[in-house]
């Protein structure tokens, strides 16, 4: 859409940047445009509010962290690191956790190699599961990135075959931290039970009222 086009009395812009009459428009387009104009400035103004209260949760707890930690006499700031708060009564936890951003180097393509040379000597009979899962683990996602935790889980299999054994330490050479990102997570606990029910933040798990 073009948002430069001037509104003008007696007309409506239509997707392509036109000026269309309000005598050309259907009724039944006038009443939807007018509902997804009010809904989208309210989940608008919505996200704009989560986004505060976002800020306000992380800098609580990491005030709080930072205090807790000052007791011992440790300066340093709350703001990394996994952490779990609940509250006096065991009604309701917190989780904020740091999840770091892994990303692949050149040497994934070694592993892969030598991964392969090994699925192509076993026979179709030897490791089975093996093969599965290394094959599963080097598909990519939706958004054609290679799937981070599936090939860490290559690591966990032990392998006497020597390329395997090379493949896996071209995997932990490849690793390259490009970031982290932070989430905070609020839960309540089940009454009567050690189980949590999380509640829910996002508009598509909320439950209408």
């Amino acid at each position: 859409m073009n948002t430069t086009t001037p509104n003008i009395p007696g007309h409506r812009v239509d997707s392509q940047g036109r000026l269309v009459p309000e005598s050309m428009v259907q009724e039944i387009d006038k009443l939807r445009d007018e509902l997804v104009l009010t809904l989208a400035a309210r989940a608008e103004r919505l996200s704009h509010h989560l986004a505060r209260e976002k800020a306000f949760f992380f800098s609580e707890i990491d005030a709080f962290v930072s205090l807790s930690l000052s007791e011992y006499g440790v300066e340093r700031g709350g703001e990394k690191g996994n952490v779990t708060l609940i509250s006096y009564c065991g009604r309701y936890k917190i989780v904020r956790a740091v999840a770091e951003l892994i990303r692949f180097d050149e040497r994934l393509q070694a592993a892969k190699t030598l991964i392969d040379e090994c699925l192509n000597d076993w026979t179709s009979e030897a490791r089975s599961e093996i093969r599965v899962i290394v094959q599963d683990a080097f598909r990519v996602d939706q958004a054609q990135n290679i799937r981070v935790q599936q090939v860490l889980g290559l690591r966990r299999f032990e392998i006497a075959d020597e390329r395997w054994k090379r493949a896996m330490l071209a995997i932990s050479a490849s690793i390259q931290i490009v970031g982290s990102k932070s989430y905070v997570r609020f839960y309540t606990r089940i009454s009567g039970t050690e189980q949590w029910r999380p509640i829910p933040l996002d508009i598509a798990t909320v439950v209408p009222a």
